[in-house]
């Protein structure tokens, strides 16, 4: 069960539940991209087994460990937002959420880059009277995330 289901309160209704982008994993896709190049040129130039399949080996891990990090985080953070609140939550074992009622917020800012506004990611900064949400970067769909909280 997510955090937020956990927590709404009695006729408290859940609106959105925003994730974190699939560009997460952009950094694991650029090691296998350069792994993948390495073990060419390893295959290519040295033609030797050995160095073709270290080359593969360490590349493999340092993929898996970048993808495994990156799936992790987006596991553990969640965005919400219900009919009377937005909550933000991240982590696994220490846990650090942030709420804020609906009638406390003031703005939301979206920034969106050109490749962000491609793949329809951004960062959403969530302005309430008194203090804010951090950013949140890389939640998916931003501009409905947006909505959703203007919207009541």
């Amino acid at each position: 069960m997510s955090y937020a289901k956990s927590v709404l309160q009695p006729n408290e209704q859940l609106v959105l539940m925003g994730r974190l982008h699939w560009i997460i994993y952009s950094r694991a896709i650029l090691y296998l991209t350069v792994g993948a190049v390495l073990v060419w040129i390893a295959h290519q130039y040295w033609n030797d087994h050995a160095v073709t399949t270290a080359t593969a080996a360490l590349t493999f891990c340092v993929f898996v460990a970048s993808f495994f990090y990156a799936w992790f985080i987006r596991w553990i953070t969640e965005f919400t937002v219900t009919d009377r609140r937005v909550i933000y939550k991240q982590g696994f074992i220490y846990r650090r959420t942030v709420e804020m009622n609906m009638d406390k917020v003031e703005t939301v800012d979206v920034n969106q880059s050109v490749l962000g506004r491609i793949l329809d990611y951004g960062t959403i900064h969530v302005r309430g009277t008194g203090q804010g949400i951090e950013h949140l970067h890389r939640i998916a769909s931003p501009l409905a995330i947006r909505n959703a909280i203007v919207a009541k």
